[in-house]
């Protein structure tokens, strides 16, 4: 057995460090495999791979550096730091977690949490058109917000706008009270809620009504030309192969557009194809597109959340390997 020990100074931190009853010790525990035993401010790492208990080790000794420097950790972020690590062992969580920390407004400031985000928003600063594909949870739609704010704050940029196809979720909109717009703003809600947590409600309305910021249905955007505006389609798996090429032709100078969703949760009739799907093998090799695509490790709400998407996902698996046999056993 492999053993190293180390020794934190401060008492407060190695307990924060450690987690409510040594939760953050077994969750490092689970997904290495090595054994963790704190007494007091010293943790004892042991394992039969060398290479996994140092990597710990180094795990721990920058996680706790973070802590120190003020940066709170939940539990989803040592599983993240951690996967990290495992990614690419020569990496700094410092850099990870801090210098990749960013001023959106006065009112927010953003850090990515995982390897994708962080690819993620470096493809939305540099890229014209980024699509982000991924399950729920991922921060798809909040990090393009963020950028967006940012760029507009920046005067990168003249305007915002938000777009979602009114698509039904199992709902009929039909039956809502109001106008199109009122009818489709529970869909909305997402980029309203994004925008709220940058800046004050009151100052959000100010700019919608100044017409900075345009937050409407994917149908509003047909026969118009976007120039110097930052565009967000939201919830694309749900637009067809006509509305996704309607959107895209719609950039216009100065720019810059985003498309998220989530391929496993189409809501569209089953005879119609998802616009979404078939941009990402349209546009797979086209330059100036950037695809960054998620999975249920980057998902940063409750850590529930991650097992029930790769819960679906294996779901799904079987279903298609249950399908494939059916028509093989058929044939």
């Amino acid at each position: 057995m492999e053993e190293q020990i180390i020794t934190f100074e401060n008492a407060d931190f190695a307990r924060e460090l450690f987690g409510p009853n040594n939760a953050h010790l077994a969750s490092v525990a689970k997904i290495t495999g090595v054994c963790l035993d704190s007494r007091g401010c010293e943790l004892s790492i042991m394992g039969q791979d060398a290479a996994m208990v140092a990597l710990v080790s180094r795990f721990f000794a920058q996680a706790y550096a973070l802590i120190r420097a003020g940066h709170q950790l939940f539990n989803r972020d040592i599983e993240q730091g951690l996967r990290i690590l495992l990614k690419d062992p020569g990496a700094s969580l410092e850099a990870y977690y801090r210098q990749a920390s960013f001023s959106v407004s006065p009112r927010k400031t953003v850090c990515p949490k995982t390897v994708t985000q962080r690819e993620y928003i470096h493809a939305l600063r540099e890229v014209d058109l980024t699509l982000g594909i991924g399950p729920a949870g991922t921060g798809k739609t909040y990090l393009a917000v963020a950028i967006a704010v940012s760029f507009f704050l920046q005067k990168k940029v003249k305007r915002l706008i938000l777009t979602r196809p009114a698509v039904e979720a199992g709902e009929k909109l039909g039956f809502l009270p109001g106008d199109l717009v009122e009818k489709v703003n529970p869909y909305l809600r997402p980029l309203y809620d994004a925008l709220h947590d940058m800046f004050e409600p009151s100052r959000v309305q100010e700019m919608i009504t100044a017409g900075t910021i345009e937050i409407a249905p994917l149908a509003f955007m047909r026969g118009r030309t976007l120039n110097n505006a930052f565009i967000i389609l939201d919830e694309a798996q749900n637009t067809s192969p006509e509305q996704m090429k309607m959107f895209l032709t719609r950039l216009g100078y100065g720019s810059r557009a985003v498309v998220t969703g989530d391929v496993t949760q189409i809501d569209l009739p089953a005879h119609m194809p998802s616009g979404l799907v078939q941009a990402m093998e349209v546009l797979a090799d086209v330059p100036g597109v950037s695809m960054i695509h998620f999975t249920e490790d980057d998902v940063i709400r409750h850590p529930l959340v991650g097992r029930i998407v790769k819960a679906y996902e294996q779901h799904r698996q079987n279903m298609q390997r249950s399908s494939l046999k059916k028509a093989h056993d058929t044939y």
